[in-house]
């Protein structure tokens, strides 16, 4: 059974010092030396065969992105444009955040444009072993960030 045609945002993040936001789209081939990287093909590419449209935003600086929140909200000096470059309101579509770090640290996305999201991430440390089992461990690979998709549309 196909799903009805929907879409839903994979926001991958990696903490990166003195960067920007780089915004990556699905349709065409999908570039970057990420941690998560294995979040940038299958899971799309899954979705996109169950009628799901999804899109991937890597956030190299999630400070940046609360930065402007605040100050759209009146609560920090300084632009909040890059909210609406990024997050643009014409495209606000449920949320799926995924970190190799505390999932907390990109809990606020969704409220940008106030859409249903859910955040993925690592909550217990001192785990070790290869990326792909310790991705597993902590619910970041491939298929938790599906399951997270299909979950969070409905």
């Amino acid at each position: 059974m196909r799903l009805q045609s929907r879409a839903v945002r994979l926001i991958l993040g990696l903490i990166v010092i003195a960067s920007d936001v780089v915004v990556l789209e699905v349709a065409g081939e999908l570039r970057g030396a990420l941690v998560l990287e294995h979040a940038l093909e299958a899971p799309p590419r899954r979705l996109t065969a169950d009628g799901l449209t999804a899109d991937v935003v890597c956030v190299t600086s999630p400070g940046l992105l609360f930065s402007a929140l605040q100050a759209r909200r009146g609560l920090h000096d300084g632009p909040s444009w890059i909210l609406e470059q990024v997050f643009p309101p014409s495209r606000a579509t449920p949320l799926v955040t995924v970190l190799d770090g505390h999932p907390h640290t990109l809990a606020f996305l969704p409220t940008i444009n106030r859409v249903r999201g859910t955040s993925l991430g690592v909550t217990r440390f001192g785990q070790s072993g290869d990326l792909a089992d310790v991705y597993r461990y902590h619910g970041i690979d491939a298929d938790s960030i599906v399951r997270a998709a299909l979950d969070v549309l409905d």
